[in-house]
């Protein structure tokens, strides 16, 4: 039996390994395969009963991208990410979709997660209620950000829906919609996505005048969905009606801050922060220093937030009035 405070280390070394994993996957096949020993040899060293060698370690955290400095608490002012970057060549958007949803269903696979959004844009799942809106952006992401060749010229269409990328949007708002989850919001929030369509509109890349119409109408419908999860405090399948509830959803409005698309995801015994770069990209990092410190920074600002949940019915009104304010300006605007 190794020392309990090498076990410690050990056991915080596999804590990381187990997050990067996706769901479908077996942690101790995964571990087994990279260090050629057997499935009992790879329990014995998760469970600490067996010291990994440094040749093990570094086998282990070359594969799986794990920090030895935070495994050994080296002291640095730097710190540790990992992600990859969308493309045109071998990163195609259904590929994205599947790295997002194994981060989503591995909090789901959490006992204790819970998600933490501060929200610039509206958060990615919520994009997924809806079919026709999901596809928009994943036309708007290939065309005028990831620039698909094959879309020059191309009109955005709302029956061309990628029937991959369609079911994979779904699972990650059923994964998502079992994640106790707490989001902080702007009334900016919505602005983003408002110009992406008027842009669309300006620049003649929809199919019809009337399908600008429906995007609007798409619109306005969740953000009356996303009003009706805080007044419930509970996540809601937008398809399947108003009834049918699953994780809890905390919402607040925070009139000074504008977010950034961080997430944070707090499983108790460790922490993983997910940054947002190049519109649809993300890093994540599990160190515990910056954690600590993006967890405390949350929190602060939460507190200087108004809570839009069912305690505070002028102030939900309010704000989800504002927004709707938003689009309909947008959409009577010709």
């Amino acid at each position: 039996m190794v020392e309990l405070q090498q076990a410690s280390v050990q056991s915080e070394f596999f804590s990381q390994i187990r997050a990067g994993i996706p769901a479908n996957l077996s942690f101790v096949d995964e571990v087994a395969e990279v260090l050629g020993i057997s499935n009992d040899s790879a329990y014995r060293r998760i469970r600490g009963e067996k010291a990994i060698s440094f040749d093990e370690i570094a086998k282990l955290s070359r594969h799986f991208t794990v920090s030895v400095d935070a495994l050994l608490n080296v002291k640095a002012d730097s710190y540790i990410f990992k992600g990859k970057l969308a493309n045109t060549q071998d990163h195609i958007l259904d590929k994205w979709l599947e790295n997002v949803l194994s981060q989503f269903e591995f909090m789901r696979n959490s006992d204790n997660c819970k998600l933490y959004y501060l929200a610039k844009d509206l958060p990615l799942p919520h994009f997924f209620h809806i079919p026709e809106l999901a596809a928009f952006k994943f036309f708007f992401w290939q065309k005028s950000i990831l620039q698909y060749d094959e879309l020059r010229g191309s009109r955005f269409e709302i029956g061309e829906v990628d029937q991959s990328c369609r079911k994979l949007s779904e699972q990650i708002v059923n994964a998502y919609n079992q994640v106790p989850t707490v989001e902080v919001w702007n009334a900016e929030s919505i602005n983003s996505t408002i110009r992406q369509i008027e842009f669309y509109r300006d620049s003649g890349m929809f199919g019809s005048k009337s399908e600008v119409l429906v995007m609007w109408e798409i619109l306005m419908d969740l953000v009356n969905h996303l009003e009706k999860q805080a007044e419930n405090g509970v996540k809601l399948a937008y398809a399947a009606g108003s009834e049918v509830s699953a994780a809890s959803y905390e919402m607040f409005n925070n009139e000074l801050i504008l977010g950034n698309n961080t997430a944070l995801a707090d499983f108790g015994a460790f922490r993983l922060t997910f940054l947002n770069h190049s519109v649809i990209n993300y890093i994540s990092t599990q160190d515990p220093t910056f954690n600590d410190y993006m967890l405390s920074g949350i929190k602060n600002m939460i507190r200087k937030s108004e809570q839009l949940n069912s305690v505070n019915e002028k102030g939900r009104l309010n704000f989800f009035n504002k927004i709707r304010s938003k689009i309909t300006r947008a959409r009577n605007t010709r």
